[in-house]
């Protein structure tokens, strides 16, 4: 299922330019100090598990539920790979029961003077969740 064949059954939740200092790295220079990243995430919950027509927050998936889970994986101490770090909070965001689809995209903002991120991102289905 792409994203087309999603959005015609799902809202669309993003969280975009979310800016956090995370331990991370493998080279000497990323070893106790943090880094400067960028989470950029989309949600993608079926219409029925997000209907606003009460226009209460219980009818809906938090954007609160994306930052806290992207808050939990950063905290939980040095981490060595993106790839790592992106795989985790993908995985997370899928065990919510509401959340069908997720795509996680993460970058260091800070490695190259020469551009401006270098990253990972992911893309995972619900019942995809455990092929990897």
């Amino acid at each position: 299922m792409d994203e087309t064949q999603l959005l015609r059954t799902c809202r669309k939740l993003f969280l975009r330019g979310h800016v956090l200092e995370v331990h991370i790295g493998i080279h000497d220079f990323e070893q106790g100090a943090p880094q400067r990243m960028r989470f950029d995430v989309d949600l993608y919950v079926p219409y029925a598990h997000s209907n606003p027509a009460r226009d209460r927050i219980e009818d809906i998936v938090d954007y609160d539920f994306i930052r806290s889970i992207v808050r939990q994986r950063t905290v939980a101490g040095h981490i060595n790979l993106q790839e790592t770090l992106c795989d985790h909070i993908a995985d997370d965001l899928l065990l919510h029961p509401h959340v069908q689809a997720v795509r996680v995209a993460t970058a260091k903002l800070d490695v190259y003077p020469d551009c401006e991120a270098v990253g990972v991102e992911v893309f995972r289905l619900r019942n995809a969740q455990t092929a990897h």
